[in-house]
């Protein structure tokens, strides 16, 4: 971020205007709209900054432009000049205008028409009377604090009244019911409710494959407890203030045990918080979110489940693999490669028969025990075969080819993101086509 976005308060402070022409008057009008005194001037001089709270310059000469540009940042003093970035100390950004809420979107002033049609996009979704809601929480916010001074008992009234029937009489110019409706809610609130924990799938790791439940929840969490393989871009689509716990476990080691995990989301519960469980890909594929549902339950929290985009589905649509082509497979299989005490713990006969998918979750530590196990009960060590790291993200990267040259290869070849293994005859080049004879082992490629 080049620009830190900040609202200014103009209200009767005065304003420098520098040279003349269509894009100056344009700033005028916005700068005057939001109650600034204009101060305008043809030529540069260093006496016309006194006193005034910014200063903005077009269509002047390019000396009084930069000694404009200068003599403000030597002051403090925020300057733009139109369409030079170089000579600006603040940016103008796209504006929307539904008082008292505004809008803002910049560019860092590298595209000023993207912004322009980003503002278009967002004033047709956005309601127009969404002024009216923020002018009618407004009209409540002594009566709020007073009401409820503790902070977490004001944010859930107010997620609630800002999206409820109080919010849709305000937007529709019913300013006397809606205030009506809303005394009447916060005279009900007061009482602290029960806290909530919902189990929430992450997907992948890239931010747009969220769920829009999933976004929505993050946006109304008081706290997000989160794994490992959770990225920040995804964190950062939580309410800034939600307070983040990193629970995240890696191969080897675990940042916390999952009892304690358990117990964590249960304590942070009973105390009235609103908690995401943030787990990579979907809370009940080898998530342990069955786990964390069991123990919710039985302590009396509630509890619900948002999935999310698991890994094999991710890893394959990004790979160009069809997990259930319709002339081949019959079957999908999700298999855990993880041990438990040591044991790789799978149906090696059914993973050999033939005529499914099979994805392997977690296995690049075991994946030689799972080669040399499915071909022992007599599974093709030739057929096709996609190892996969970082899927469903940006950096994945695929290792393609046999069975066996995959297995051979792997441990070496993955860069410590999570891996998974997709194995059958989708994974070939032409999964619609018949397999080719076992005598020729496809080439190891890297894509």
């Amino acid at each position: 971020m080049r620009h830190f976005p900040i609202f200014l308060d103009l209200q009767d402070r005065e304003v420098l205007l520098l040279g003349g022409g269509e894009a100056l008057e344009a700033k005028a009008a916005l700068l005057a709209a939001a109650g600034a005194r204009l101060r305008q001037a043809a030529r540069f001089s260093p006496a016309l900054l006194e006193g005034i709270a910014l200063a903005c310059g077009a269509g002047a000469p390019e000396a009084e432009l930069r000694a404009l540009s200068e003599a403000c940042r030597a002051r403090g003093i925020p300057v733009n000049v139109v369409d030079r970035p170089e000579l600006c100390g603040f940016i103008t950004p796209a504006i929307i205008d539904r008082d008292p809420v505004t809008i803002a979107i910049g560019t860092g002033g590298a595209a000023p028409v993207l912004a322009r049609l980003l503002r278009q996009r967002i004033e047709s979704v956005l309601a127009p009377g969404i002024g009216r809601v923020a002018a009618l929480a407004r009209h409540f916010q002594q009566a709020i604090r007073a009401r409820l001074p503790d902070l977490a008992s004001r944010r859930r009234f107010l997620d609630a009244a800002l999206d409820g029937p109080a919010a849709r009489l305000a937007e529709a110019g019913q300013e006397a019911a809606a205030r009506a409706v809303f005394a009447a809610a916060l005279e009900a609130a007061g009482t602290a409710p029960p806290g909530s924990v919902h189990l929430v799938g992450a997907g992948p790791g890239a931010a747009d494959l969220l769920t829009l439940r999933a976004l929505r929840l993050l946006g109304e969490a008081d706290i997000i407890v989160h794994d490992r393989l959770v990225p920040e871009a995804v964190l950062d689509m939580a309410r800034r203030d939600a307070r983040r716990i990193h629970v995240g476990k890696a191969r080897g080691h675990h940042c916390l045990p999952q009892p304690e995990i358990n117990a964590l989301l249960i304590r942070l519960a009973r105390e009235g918080h609103k908690v995401v469980r943030l787990k990579g890909g979907d809370p009940f594929v080898f998530g342990r979110g069955g786990e964390e549902l069991e123990a919710l339950r039985a302590a009396g929290i509630a509890c619900e489940v948002v999935p999310g985009i698991t890994a094999a589905l991710a890893c394959a649509a990004q790979a160009g693999i069809p997990l259930t082509h319709r002339d081949h497979v019959r079957s999908l299989t999700l298999v855990t490669g993880h041990t438990r005490e040591g044991r790789l713990e799978v149906d090696f006969v059914a993973l050999a028969r033939p005529g499914q998918t099979i994805a392997v979750y977690m296995g690049v530590t075991t994946l030689g025990a799972l080669f040399e196990g499915i071909t022992a009960a007599g599974g093709d060590a030739e057929q096709p075969a996609a190892f996969i790291e970082s899927g469903g993200t940006p950096r994945q990267r695929v290792l393609r080819g046999s069975f066996a040259e995959v297995a051979r290869q792997a441990r070496g070849w993955v860069g410590g993101g999570p891996a998974l293994l997709i194995l059958g005859t989708v994974c070939g080049p032409d999964p619609a086509r018949p397999p080719a004879s076992r005598a020729a082992p496809a080439a190891l490629a890297e894509a």
